[in-house]
């Protein structure tokens, strides 16, 4: 303590090798989970690149859910674009396949259980006019 009562500042090498070993400790934790809980990876390289593929899907699940979040008020497939996004991370989060069948049921179907001509063709044409918007957007931003 300094005589104002503040603590004393830490070494800024103490605390970044705290956060390597922390860090450390993570990978190690998540490399021996994938191990026991995977596909049985017969190597640590394997598991570490599993273990990179989840983040990945489990990142990409997020961004599409809250992308179909916001359809919900904007106009677009919000249900649709939300049950992908939770089927993406059914594949690693377990409530998603609860949470997923329960947006499935609240999706408009034909008689045969299909969806309607007209709702894929939203789909396809939402999703199509996103993706030209935002690389508009970001040739606008970036690049003009």
């Amino acid at each position: 303590m300094t005589q104002r009562g503040e603590p004393e500042a830490e070494d800024p090498h103490a605390v970044r090798d705290r956060v390597q070993q922390l860090e450390d400790e993570l990978e190690e934790a998540a490399i021996e989970a994938e191990l026991e809980s995977g596909r049985r990876e017969e190597s640590v390289e394997a598991a570490k690149r599993h273990v990179a593929w989840r983040m990945v899907r489990v990142s990409l699940g997020i961004v599409i859910t809250g992308f179909g979040i916001l359809l919900l008020a904007l106009p677009g497939p919000g249900l649709v674009v939300v049950a992908l996004g939770l089927g993406v991370l059914a594949q690693d989060v377990p409530f998603a396949r609860r949470l997923l069948d329960r947006v499935q049921d609240r999706i408009p179907r034909n008689d045969d259980g299909n969806l309607p001509l007209a709702a894929k063709l939203t789909l396809v044409g939402s999703i199509v006019l996103a993706i030209v918007l935002s690389g508009i957007s970001i040739w606008w931003s970036f690049f003009r």
